[in-house]
């Protein structure tokens, strides 16, 4: 059985305060995009030779990140606390960029949920995935639904957000991602959480040609301080229409939306990854 791990993309970012825990709270718009991994999963016969019970095989993009230890195989493991689960090949064909901002690992990690509950029908139901998934990162229940979602805490706390799903219809996403690693130390050592004057979810409500001036995240600032690559891509996507740019996560990719095709934008970006699709 296949399932496809989709990517998100996030609608303003506002760090609004540290915690007592080091981590922040935040404030953002998840929204999902139609790029998309791959994930399978087959019974392993019981007399292959496999110290694991889910036996991992990652193709596609690389990934800095021993198979035994990806989400994938901790998602696995999860449910297997409390689930009599067999023993299963997986295989994860990755297309979403890692160290991107797009939400690949955490995606993966919460189909995998989704993808065990489907094949041994399990029941779980979608209340209590969500539940599973959080306990492996702050975004990946946001990917049980895959419904566009206004997130707070550390981004584990969601509730719908449907203003931009119809404000996004018809309109085109480029995405470019460079060869830049932007570390989680990095993203959050320079920025003074702060209080937004207007919250990203009233934002997304409104026209999207008031977002340029109105929707923040709060990374770009000492990011782009540290990597101008990344300010000159944002940059090229509003010369080239763009109606709204920004990066996405802590970084490192970079989209624009645009109410027609940019076709000239192929090209443009020859050392980057770069996606484009119709919302």
């Amino acid at each position: 059985m296949i399932i496809f791990p989709c990517a998100k993309i996030n609608l303003g970012l506002n760090i609004v305060s540290k915690r007592s825990d080091g981590y922040h709270n935040l404030e953002t718009v998840f929204y999902p995009i139609p790029l998309y991994d791959a994930l399978e999963i087959k019974y392993m016969d019981e007399k292959f030779p496999s110290e694991n019970d889910c036996d991992l095989k990652v193709t596609g993009n690389a990934i800095e990140c021993d198979e035994n230890n990806n989400l994938v195989v901790k998602a696995y493991n999860l449910i297997a606390e409390d689930y009599k689960l067999p023993r299963v090949h997986a295989h994860l064909y990755k297309r979403i960029p890692s160290q991107a901002g797009l939400g690949g690992g955490s995606s993966d990690a919460a189909h995998m949920i989704k993808l065990l509950d489907e094949r041994f029908r399990l029941n779980i139901g979608n209340a209590e995935m969500e539940r599973y998934a959080a306990k492996l990162g702050a975004d990946c229940a946001f990917f049980i639904g895959c419904e566009p979602c206004y997130a707070t805490g550390i981004g584990d706390q969601l509730m719908p957000a449907d203003g931009p799903k119809g404000n996004l219809n018809g309109y085109y996403l480029f995405l470019v991602k460079p060869d830049i690693a932007v570390s989680t130390k990095e993203a959050y050592a320079n920025v003074a959480p702060r209080t937004p004057e207007i919250c990203c979810k009233e934002i997304v409500h409104k026209s999207i040609y008031t977002w340029k001036d109105l929707l923040v995240n709060d990374f770009e600032l000492s990011i782009f301080t540290n990597h101008p690559e990344l300010s000159n891509i944002k940059n090229k996507l509003y010369e080239k229409g763009a109606v709204f740019a920004q990066m996405s996560g802590s970084g490192s990719s970079i989209y624009g939306l645009f109410k027609e095709e940019p076709k000239e934008l192929e090209g443009l970006f020859p050392d980057c990854f770069t996606f484009k699709a119709k919302l």
